[in-house]
C-alpha cells in the first residue's frame, strides 16, 4: 500500500502504518477531517485514531502529494470532487466549494478526504458468471449502493470473459474506465488483471468512450461502470444496435427505484437487459446478490432455468 502511505507526512505515515499492521487487507477506507481523529473503516468494523488529528499543514502536504505539487493538474478533480491515484484507489474531496453561474467550479478549501482502498479480488464473479451466460453473454445491469462491490465484480467479469474458460471461448472486451477505477491504468497501462483480450479506454467520458471503443477496437462485450445520464443511455443504445453485448453498473437500491429515473427508465422499458444483479451490503462487498431475468424473476430460486 505504498501508493497510499506516501501521501501522508512522515509522522502520520508512521502512526498509520503502526495502526494498520497486518490489517491492510481488511481496510476499506481512510477518512480524514481537519482537526478530527482519523477514521479507519474495515470490512466488519470501524475505529477512530483519537491520537491522530490532521491539521492544516498535514492537509497541505497530502494535497501536494495528490496533485504532484500542481493544483492546476487537479482542476478537473477539484470540480468533480474525487480523483483516482496509482493502484486505482479513489480519493474523495470535500470542503468549501466555489461556484460560477450556479455550477461548481472547484473545491477551494479541502478539509475532508476519503481514501477508498481498491482491491482486485480474482474470482469474485466466478459464481455469478453461469447466470450471465446462455448460448452467449446477456446484456446485464448490476445495481448497488456505494461499497457493495459493483466495481470489484465488473472488473472480474471483464477478466473472465476476455480470458475464457474450458466451456466458453474468450471474447474481445472493451472497458470504458472514466474514473480509472476498473483497470487502475497508469499512463494507459492497466495495473489490474483484466484478462488477455481486454482493451481499455481510460479517463474518458463514458458516452464518448463507448463510441470511440466501438469504432476503433470492435469489442464483442462492452463494460461500463456507473451509467447515469441521457448521454450514457444514448451511447448504450448505439452499442446495442451495433450488436455489442453490454454489461454495466448503476448506483441504486432497487429495480423499482431505477424505474423512477427518466434516463434509466428508457433502458428498462425497452427491455434492453436480460439480467439484473442486485447487490446487497455485506462485510465482503460483491459477495451477496439477487439475480433477476428479463421478466424480473428471481433466478436463484429457479436454478433449473439457468
Amino acid at each position: 500500500m505504498n501508493e497510499i502511505s506516501r501521501l501522508f507526512p512522515n509522522q502520520l505515515q508512521t502512526e498509520l502504518d503502526r495502526a494498520l499492521t497486518n490489517r491492510w487487507e481488511h481496510l476499506q477506507e481512510i477518512r480524514l477531517r481537519l482537526q478530527q481523529p482519523i477514521e479507519l473503516i474495515f470490512n466488519q468494523s470501524h475505529e477512530q485514531l483519537v491520537y491522530l488529528k490532521p491539521d492544516k499543514h498535514d492537509f497541505v502536504h497530502i494535497i501536494q502529494q495528490l496533485s504532484d505539487y500542481s493544483l492546476y493538474r487537479m482542476e478537473e478533480e477539484l470540480r468533480e470532487g474525487y480523483m483516482t491515484i496509482e493502484g486505482g484507489h479513489r480519493v474523495g474531496l470535500a470542503g468549501k466549494v466555489n461556484t460560477l453561474n450556479g455550477s461548481v467550479k472547484a473545491i477551494q478549501y479541502i478539509t475532508f478526504l476519503n481514501i477508498r482502498i481498491a482491491k482486485q479480488k480474482i474470482g469474485a464473479a466466478s459464481k455469478l458468471m453461469p447466470y450471465l451466460y446462455n448460448r452467449g453473454y446477456k446484456n446485464t445491469l448490476i445495481i448497488g449502493a456505494p461499497q457493495t462491490g459493483k466495481t470489484t465484480l465488473i472488473r472480474d467479469i471483464a477478466r473472465i470473459i476476455s480470458s475464457g474458460s474450458n466451456q466458453v471461448s474468450p471474447l474481445k472486451v472493451g472497458v470504458i474506465d472514466e474514473r480509472s477505477e476498473i483497470a487502475a491504468s497508469i499512463n494507459g497501462v492497466p495495473q489490474h488483471d483484466l484478462g488477455t483480450r481486454t482493451d481499455v479506454m481510460d479517463a474518458c467520458p463514458k458516452a464518448e468512450g463507448m463510441m470511440m471503443m466501438i469504432r476503433s477496437m470492435s469489442p464483442e462485450v462492452l463494460i461500463v461502470d456507473e451509467i447515469g445520464g441521457n448521454k450514457d443511455v444514448e451511447a448504450l443504445l448505439e452499442a446495442l444496435h451495433a450488436g455489442v453485448v453490454v454489461i454495466c453498473t448503476v448506483h441504486g437500491y432497487t429495480l423499482d427505484e431505477l424505474k423512477r429515473r427518466p434516463a434509466i427508465k428508457r433502458l428498462l422499458t425497452q427491455g434492453i437487459f436480460q439480467r439484473f444483479v442486485l447487490l446487497h451490503r455485506t462485510s465482503i462487498p460483491g459477495s451477496s446478490y439477487t439475480i433477476y431475468d428479463e421478466n424480473e424473476r428471481n433466478m436463484l430460486q429457479q436454478k433449473s432455468g439457468v
